[in-house]
């Protein structure tokens, strides 16, 4: 079903991108009303399909799967088929494969004014690393990711979720619904150049800014907050102590008590105090904390207006009564479906839950 009131509802995105950008950019939109047709190459399909079904599933349910070889004249004018009757197509080669195949901008505006091209690609179709291979760690090494020091014990760990791919995709649905909104008002489509690269970089470009003043003393950075952190307990687990505002460490203190003097001294009382003596706040606070198991400090903690968390686990995380409440998880065939994750008061229909096969729509 779709959302009676989405302006998406008569929308149509061809998606012939793999993989995760192209492919979750088009799932925001199409859980949103647009209707997406997936354009893969015959037999093997995306690739995201040789990383098992859940994988492929999670950015390709409800879409249409049209299966065409577009290094042949009958696919290629397929492809245009489509293209003629579309808002958009998603593309996520490296620059120039598109012109090769004759399926460029130039190429898809002629059948069609109105299209929207959206190339999604690592480093975008110009500039000096446009046609270097690259995935999501590459992206993040070079986008300044690792530059922003943000622990006292820092250390280089590679992210649990793929930081930059979601980041384009993000901005590559937004620029999407724009521009398709635009051409269907002004009749003229446009090329959008998404890059990994410079997605992510506008997240990270000011933390890395701010931290070049404090590349031979990363722990000086204001960057680097001594209360803000994650802390080991006694039974192995870790929490998360997001504290920022000194009141935050006030109603630490005070929920402490008199177990732990050594954080009332004087010097820590202000946050300006603390960031002086990051170690040891640092220390003394990780030294508190390895004093009970994770679930004593859940229990503790939970009369008081203090920014704690535990770090759930995978098998703890899908049972969390605030995960649960707010439904953006749900069960499908023995694994999951994550529905778009902002609250219309209008309401959204809950999602469809059909992932085609390979060519499981084409035209027959």
């Amino acid at each position: 079903m779709k959302p009676a009131w989405s302006c998406l509802n008569d929308v149509t995105i061809i998606d012939v991108s793999q993989l995760l950008p192209g492919p979750h950019a088009c799932s925001l939109l199409r859980q949103l009303g647009a209707q997406v047709i997936k354009v893969e190459q015959p037999g093997s399909g995306d690739t995201a399909r040789q990383l098992g079904a859940h994988v492929y599933a999670q950015f390709n349910r409800g879409k249409r799967s049209v299966a065409l070889d577009l290094k042949t004249d009958a696919g290629r004018g397929a492809f245009l088929d489509l293209v003629r009757d579309a808002d958009a197509v998603v593309e996520g080669f490296r620059p120039g494969v598109m012109a090769r195949l004759g399926l460029d901008y130039d190429a898809l505006a002629a059948v069609n004014p109105a299209i929207v091209l959206c190339s999604v690609s690592g480093f975008g179709q110009t500039g000096p690393y446009a046609s270097h291979a690259g995935h999501d760690l590459n992206y993040l090494a070079l986008a300044g990711y690792w530059a922003t020091p943000v622990q006292v014990h820092d250390v280089v760990s590679r992210p649990r979720v793929r930081v930059s791919d979601y980041a384009a995709s993000g901005y590559a649905a937004l620029s999407l619904a724009v521009a398709i909104m635009s051409a269907r008002q002004h009749g003229q489509g446009q090329h959008l150049d998404v890059s990994i690269h410079d997605a992510v970089l506008s997240w990270t470009a000011h933390g890395a800014w701010t931290a070049r003043a404090h590349e031979d003393t990363p722990r000086a950075s204001s960057s680097v907050m001594p209360e803000n952190d994650l802390f080991e307990t006694r039974d192995g687990r870790h929490l998360a102590m997001g504290i920022l505002e000194n009141k935050f460490w006030d109603n630490l203190c005070a929920a402490l008590g008199d177990a732990f003097p050594a954080l009332r001294d004087p010097r820590f009382a202000t946050r300006a105090g603390r960031s002086g003596h990051k170690v040891e706040v640092n220390d003394l606070m990780a030294a508190v904390f390895r004093t009970r198991d994770l679930a004593e400090w859940e229990d503790f903690f939970a009369p008081f207006d203090i920014p704690f968390s535990p770090v759930l686990g995978a098998g703890e995380l899908f049972e969390d009564p605030h995960v649960r409440a707010r439904e953006v998880v749900r069960r499908v065939d023995g694994g999951i479906a994550v529905n778009f994750p902002v609250k219309f008061s209008l309401g959204l229909p809950e999602g469809e839950d059909f992932v085609a096969g390979v060519g499981e729509h084409d035209r027959r």
